[in-house]
């Protein structure tokens, strides 16, 4: 099985950038498809982006379209969401996580972090 830790995350103006990672152990990163999902307070937990086990296919939500780029790093054995742009409704606990499938629905992944802080002041 592998272990995810998120880190990076924090308080940041409206406009302002932050680049989270998630880092693996236990099991090597290039065995998943990862993925970033987020849940606001009083919210469910939503799809953000996911990557390919290889770095080759890539799916972002509409709302992270054009501000949020995932990368991986099976090597380092991370996974990174650059964040440009934020806005206030961006503010809510990020989890990245690992499935053996490459989609968007929550359910389907496997493997969970803790999550990350990502606070977005207007």
């Amino acid at each position: 099985q592998v272990q995810l830790v998120e880190s990076g995350g924090g308080l940041v103006q409206a406009g302002g950038s932050l680049r989270l990672s998630c880092a693996a152990s236990g099991r090597t990163l290039g065995s998943y498809a990862m993925g970033w999902f987020r849940q606001a307070p009083g919210k469910e937990r939503e799809f953000v982006a996911a990557i390919s086990r290889n770095g080759v296919i890539i799916d972002y939500a509409d709302s992270a379209k054009g501000r949020f780029t995932i990368s991986r790093d099976n090597a380092k054995n991370t996974m990174y969401l650059q964040m440009n742009s934020l806005k206030p409704e961006d503010t809510a606990v990020y989890y990245c996580a690992g499935s053996y499938l490459l989609v968007k629905v929550a359910g389907a992944y496997d493997y969970w972090g803790q999550g990350t802080q990502v606070t977005v002041s207007s």
